[in-house]
């Protein structure tokens, strides 16, 4: 269960002249083994932009849940042990909401962010990013590692 932080917000004066800026509640805390989000503004714009090149491609496409989780682990391992940065993780697109048919489609796609957060690997992720449609656009994202030390 996700913990709730109650927080105490008081309502704002009626200043003239001025509006004040609203009151920001304060960032739930971290929870242990999920990936930071610490990229700075040059890394998003150029990961917007497309202009960022991935070192590797882990492709998903073909696989059952329990070989995409191996694939995905072995991938990441083989990203670091070579220092490899940017990875590009090609899931394939989520079912289009107009589809009618019963399926499973999108499961891997759906399970990324608790397999990157739950992973041995989840303290070299520096971040998760959706993929620039050069790359895959809805399809894929990015996972950036943090340096190695």
């Amino acid at each position: 269960m996700a913990d709730l932080v109650a927080v105490d917000l008081k309502p704002m004066k009626r200043v003239k002249g001025r509006v004040p800026a609203p009151l920001v509640p304060p960032a739930p805390p971290k929870r242990p083994g999920t990936p930071a989000n610490t990229l700075d503004g040059g890394w998003d714009k150029r990961l917007s932009r497309g202009a960022i090149v991935p070192d590797r491609t882990i492709d998903l496409h073909g696989h059952n849940l329990a070989t995409a989780y191996a694939a995905l682990d072995h991938g990441i391992a083989a990203a670091i042990a070579c220092g490899d940065r940017v990875i590009l993780l090609v899931t394939g697109k989520p079912p289009r909401p107009e589809s009618e048919r019963p399926h499973a489609r999108g499961a891997i796609r759906a399970s990324i962010g608790d397999w990157l957060a739950g992973s041995r690997h989840s303290d070299r992720i520096a971040a998760v990013r959706a993929a620039h449609p050069r790359h895959g656009g809805a399809g894929a994202l990015y996972v950036i590692l943090r340096r190695s030390r």
